[in-house]
């Protein structure tokens, strides 16, 4: 019980950090990636039994980030092919490997949309297991990864918390679809944080709007990432943006005119 209220007190600083110095527009989430036995969480919803839908897991991000939803997701729950193969619900067969779904929609030729299904990062079945989403202002379990979505500048601001303690760069993989695995299955794989452009599923079925972009990170990295967020605001990094205002405006001619008017009868 110690841990869970130590756990619950850190997952909900995080939050506010996140609400305080990035002020996005929906929930920020956590993610776990939960194995058999593990007991879920109390009160999330399961999409098959308690909406009587199967969903894509942006989908699921989406209803988390905007309803503020606590959902798990295992392999009953999933309508999207993709990820079936991608989180290892389902055994990568032929048909999907020799690049048939990418082909003619973002696949000039079935070998090229082989290529194109060799980079989405995979589970292996050991890896694999139930997807647990929640905001982070109610999760009640410990997760594994962090995503926020926002706009270009929000996300700009989460790199570089992210970058305050180590210094360097971010390096991320763009490939216009399948970005649950990016969000997810890369991050916790890599352990390193990622940009996420929103890939073409997640805004037809996820809704995701035309200016948004997430940006994930291990929650290993938790401390930094908080320490970060207010370094950077202190050092003058911050969101909004502050525009620079200090300078003297140029105006037409004729209003030039005008001021050079006020400026002699102020000097008669």
């Amino acid at each position: 019980m110690e841990n869970a209220v130590n756990h619950s007190g850190t997952v909900g600083l995080l939050g506010k950090a996140i609400e305080k110095f990035v002020r996005p527009d929906t929930f920020p989430i956590g993610i776990r990636v939960m194995k058999e036995g593990e007991v879920l969480p109390e009160k999330v919803k399961r999409p098959l039994r308690d909406l009587g839908s199967r969903f894509s897991i942006c989908q699921a991000i989406t209803m988390s980030r905007r309803y503020g939803w606590s959902l798990a997701m295992g392999s009953e729950d999933q309508s999207c092919p993709i990820a079936k193969v991608a989180f290892a619900y389902e055994d990568e067969v032929d048909f999907y490997s020799d690049g048939n779904l990418a082909h003619g929609m973002y696949a000039k030729t079935c070998e090229i949309g082989a290529e194109t299904e060799k980079a989405v990062p995979k589970f292996s079945k050991a890896e694999a297991g139930t997807i647990v989403i929640a905001p982070l202002n109610r999760a009640t379990f410990e997760p594994q990864i962090v995503v926020t979505y926002g706009n270009s500048a929000q996300v700009m601001r989460m790199v570089a918390a992210s970058l305050y303690t180590t210094g360097g760069e971010i390096t991320s993989h763009f490939s216009a679809r399948a970005d649950c695995a990016d969000i997810i299955i890369r991050t916790m794989q890599t352990d390193k944080p990622q940009v996420i452009l929103p890939c073409y599923g997640d805004r037809v079925f996820g809704q995701t709007h035309d200016h948004e972009m997430a940006f994930s990170f291990p929650y290993s990295g938790v401390l930094s990432f908080m320490e970060g967020l207010e370094g950077t605001h202190r050092g003058g990094v911050r969101y909004p943006v502050p525009s620079f205002l200090r300078y003297e405006n140029q105006y037409p001619a004729t209003y030039e005119r005008l001021n050079d008017m006020f400026d002699d009868r102020s000097g008669d």
